[in-house]
């Protein structure tokens, strides 16, 4: 039994001291790859599909406000607000479970989507919602929101192999991420709930509802400050 409690010690602490170092590398390194990204690549080939991974880093600089008012006031409109959670947002979600509710609201902050989509892979165990939880607190403790958001809008699948702002911007619209338009942007931002059964660029009705609704939030929201 203190063998086993060893070794339960000896991994714990190992798994602590890697996270908290790959999280400190990630505040100022751009993230090359993701778990989703190859997780992609595999069904691709075992489908026998082409290989299609177009995914391009860029600073936060130059990635368009107007994305990131767009996908704050799509996924998260109190980002700027909560250390990685929204307590609100959950407990609307668990109400709306027990009334049997169709369409479940979504209680994912963009903190904990850019813990899962760097850091681990897509499942909805109580082991990866759990270590969801562990990386959520760390980039909340180390990152800044501004670096939180520049890795979410780099690392998130936007499209059928397609990751990240740059390369959506490209794909969709023949611009770069800094020049979005609001637009544009809405709708980007629209299609993240389904990107590879949606289209930003050709959207229909349902998209096209959304987006209009994201720009109506966007005029409501005022001025973005990340800090």
């Amino acid at each position: 039994m203190k063998h086993l409690l060893r070794i339960l010690l000896l991994t714990g602490l190992w798994f602590i001291t890697v996270s908290v170092i790959l999280v400190l590398l990630f505040k100022w390194v751009p993230v090359p790859v993701t778990p989703l990204m190859v997780i992609r690549c595999v069904e691709q080939k075992v489908n026998g599909k082409p290989l299609k991974l177009k995914h391009e880093w860029v600073a936060g600089k130059n990635i368009s406000r107007n994305l990131q008012l767009a996908v704050i006031c799509s996924e998260d409109q109190n980002f700027v607000n909560h250390k990685g959670f929204d307590f609100q947002a959950i407990d609307k979600a668990v109400q709306e479970s027990k009334t049997g509710h169709k369409r479940l609201r979504g209680a994912s902050t963009i903190s904990q989507q850019t813990a899962k989509n760097v850091f681990l892979w897509p499942g909805r165990s109580w082991v990866r919602k759990g270590l969801e939880v562990w990386f959520t607190a760390l980039i909340e403790l180390f990152w800044s929101k501004e670096r939180i958001m520049c890795v979410y809008l780099n690392s998130i699948e936007m499209g059928d192999g397609v990751y990240g702002a740059q390369a959506a911007a490209k794909i969709c619209f023949g611009t770069t991420a800094a020049r979005l338009s609001a637009y544009q942007a809405a709708s980007i931002a629209s299609v993240l709930p389904n990107p590879r059964r949606y289209n930003a660029a050709h959207p229909g009705p349902y998209v096209s509802e959304h987006i209009q609704w994201v720009l109506g939030q966007m005029q409501q929201y005022g001025p973005l400050e990340l800090r």
